[in-house]
């Protein structure tokens, strides 16, 4: 019986020291698991191929630089030829007289006079215009006079200018029509009423009225889409008389 105890002991103890085991061994295998997991994500990040930079972005296209010279000429000036005559920019002083005005060679129903630049321009336009279209045009109006301007204005400010504020008088003016539309900047010329710019010019549409302000001015105009002389200079409308 002692014996068979002294068995029972004995077997217990070692159960209990395997058992032991078991936990101490079941601890330091844990442990090593634990630590070496960031070793093994290093090994990872080791072998893991780099992700690429993206492409660096296209550089924006260069701004567009203005270098059209709004300053060549004055516009206050009566003799300069972008004087901008409006209801709110009348001509100083209003009887103000061209000294170079001259005799038009064109075809006219009124003979006209212009100021020399502006009449060398209209008449290279009038041959070109019956060079290339078969065109024979004729002046019906040109300069007009503060007192010539006095009996025809007729009190309809939506039609007709006031002494003193009509580009007529600046001599720089010649009305024609349709061809002058779509060739006219080539000679230094502007359609000067827009049929859409009445809130602009102050005036109903004219496609008959043309100004010059020399071949700089026109094509910049028309290469700018830009139509009256207002919005090019950024002078406020002029509807009205101020």
């Amino acid at each position: 019986m002692k014996q068979n105890r002294r068995l029972v002991v004995a077997i217990s103890l070692s159960l209990v020291l395997i058992a032991g085991s078991a936990v101490v061994v079941g601890a330091v295998t844990g442990a090593g698991l634990i630590l070496g997991a960031p070793g093994a994500d290093a090994t990872s990040d080791a072998t893991e191929t780099p992700t690429p930079r993206p492409a660096p972005a296209a550089p924006p296209p260069p701004a567009s630089v203005d270098t059209f010279n709004r300053a060549a000429h004055s516009l206050d000036d009566p003799a300069s030829i972008w004087v901008v005559v409006n209801k709110l920019r009348p001509l100083n002083p209003q009887d103000h007289e061209p000294p170079d005005l001259v005799e038009v060679p064109v075809e006219f129903t009124n003979e006209p006079l212009l100021r020399q630049e502006a009449s060398a321009a209209v008449a290279a336009m009038f041959q070109a215009a019956l060079d290339e279209a078969g065109l024979e045009l004729a002046s019906n109006s040109a300069y007009r006079s503060y007192s010539a301007q006095e009996n025809v204005y007729d009190g309809d400010d939506a039609t007709t200018a006031r002494p003193g504020f009509s580009e007529h008088q600046t001599g720089l003016a010649m009305p024609e029509g349709v061809w002058l539309r779509d060739n006219a900047w080539r000679f230094g010329y502007i359609l000067r009423y827009p049929a859409d710019k009445t809130p602009i010019t102050g005036y109903s549409f004219e496609p008959w009225h043309f100004r010059y302000v020399g071949t700089d001015l026109a094509t910049e105009m028309r290469e700018t889409g830009v139509t009256t002389l207002e919005e090019f200079f950024l002078l406020p409308p002029a509807p009205e008389y101020g």
